[in-house]
């Protein structure tokens, strides 16, 4: 048997265990585990736990945990609702204000907890009975959200970043960067969107007599009292990172004691509950994600001790594909895999397939990071596995989940347009990187 057929049976193999309901870590150990036993014998299985620690003891992973009890200092108190409610206090007079306040709120708070659901849940349960309330259409209101919850993995800190940083060997500090313009981008395209819609919908909203709520310069400035804290840790966190200040562990570690900080004296959560529910949350986050590297760490151990990542890449190179035909062909792949995958999980298993094809053809790994990301997006807010789609169906139950689907395609396709642009103008992604930290080697 050949090793792309191998590949092959572990392809379908792994599918297939997914599939089966148990979790990624369990099952991805589970197909290593057999098919180094089918292939290698029990003699092959002695580097198993020392795989799994060595990957678990890279520094670099030390951020993960401390971002992720950043994120659950935010998510578990009212901060996401606060997010909203002072965006939709500034942003009242806009057309489409309040659909743009959300997609601002999205992305903020997802920057700061690092959790597309997360946000849609903290945000949709704000958000959506207040669009509805004010005749936003139930698609625009609920595809908003979602939409705007997928810029979490892209603005930094992003878990997804760094777990590419890791699998790639590149830098996290530029993959950091990377993602600032790409982010504000779709964040703008998402709001043009909003805007646009909402103009065509206004003449509507008038005759249905809808009272607008108009805030006083104080009402705004006391809501925004409350936010600007947390705003001021995400410039802080990009200040002392890219200004040489201290390295993303010591960045990671001192925006958590400050966001802790920050929602005992603001929200008084301080109770011994209040503190459990943090750092539960933070404890089976960290731990999943964790659980999960290093039993990718033993999945790409199997694929490469049974030479089938070799022959993977080779082959990939020997089609003498043009090189944006392979990267339209990646492209598929992956939004195929986002549709049924976490990223976490795609970037694990399949970055370090795709590396040394990616450098053979002369893509750039910082800037393909931004192109992957955006396309696990999608897959964010599409079925049959699009989380957001499921989570805004829990809070807002009123809205059918077709209508939540429909509402969210205009957005897929504003991030395919952003994919696009990225790949026409790469400097859209490497600018800033490169400006900052000086053209990458």
């Amino acid at each position: 048997m050949s090793e792309l057929e191998v590949g092959f049976l572990i392809l379908i193999a792994t599918l297939v265990v997914l599939f089966s309901g148990i979790s990624i870590a369990w099952g991805l150990i589970i197909v290593s585990v057999g098919f180094l036993l089918a292939f290698e014998g029990p003699a092959s299985l002695a580097n198993v736990p020392v795989l799994m620690m060595d990957e678990l003891s890279s520094f670099a992973l030390l951020t993960i945990p401390l971002f992720v009890l950043l994120g659950s200092a935010i998510g578990v108190t009212a901060a996401g609702r606060d997010i909203y409610e002072s965006l939709h206090r500034w942003l009242d007079r806009l057309p489409g204000g309040l659909v743009i306040a959300n997609i601002l709120a999205c992305g903020i708070f997802s920057a700061i907890c690092g959790s597309s659901p997360a946000t849609a849940a903290a945000i949709g349960k704000a958000g959506v009975p207040e669009m509805l309330k004010r005749k936003v259409p139930a698609g625009l209101a609920t595809g908003s959200i979602c939409a705007g919850g997928t810029l979490g993995i892209l603005i930094p800190p992003s878990i997804t970043m760094i777990l590419y940083g890791i699998a790639t060997e590149t830098s996290i500090g530029r993959l950091f960067l990377a993602g600032v313009v790409p982010g504000a981008l779709l964040g703008v395209m998402f709001s043009v969107y909003a805007w646009l819609r909402t103009l065509l919908a206004q003449r509507a909203i008038r005759l249905e007599g809808v009272e607008i709520t108009r805030y006083t310069l104080a009402e705004k400035m006391e809501g925004l009292g409350r936010v600007a804290p947390f705003i001021a840790i995400v410039v802080a966190i990009a200040y002392a990172m890219y200004g040489g200040l201290a390295t993303p562990s010591e960045v990671a570690a001192i925006s958590a004691a400050l966001a802790l900080a920050l929602v005992m004296a603001i929200y008084r959560a301080y109770r011994l509950d209040e503190q459990w529910q943090i750092f539960r949350a933070t404890v089976r986050e960290s731990t999943m994600i964790l659980m999960i590297i290093g039993a990718a760490a033993v999945f790409s151990y199997m694929m490469s001790l049974l030479y089938v990542t070799q022959s993977a890449a080779q082959w990939l190179v020997d089609l003498e594909l043009n090189r944006w035909v392979l990267l339209l062909a990646v492209n598929v792949f992956l939004l195929l895999a986002g549709c049924f995958l976490p990223p976490v999980a795609i970037i694990l298993m399949v970055m370090p397939i795709l590396t040394p094809v990616l450098e053979f053809h002369e893509f750039d790994l910082i800037w393909f990071a931004v192109i992957l990301t955006i396309n696990m997006e999608v897959g964010l807010i599409t079925p049959p596995v699009g989380l957001n789609l499921y989570v805004l169906k829990g809070v807002a139950p009123q809205v059918s989940l077709p209508t939540i689907l429909y509402g969210s395609l205009p957005f897929v396709l504003l991030m395919f347009l952003a994919m696009m642009m990225l790949a026409i103008f790469p400097g859209i992604a490497l600018w800033l990187p490169n400006t900052l930290m000086g053209p990458g080697i």
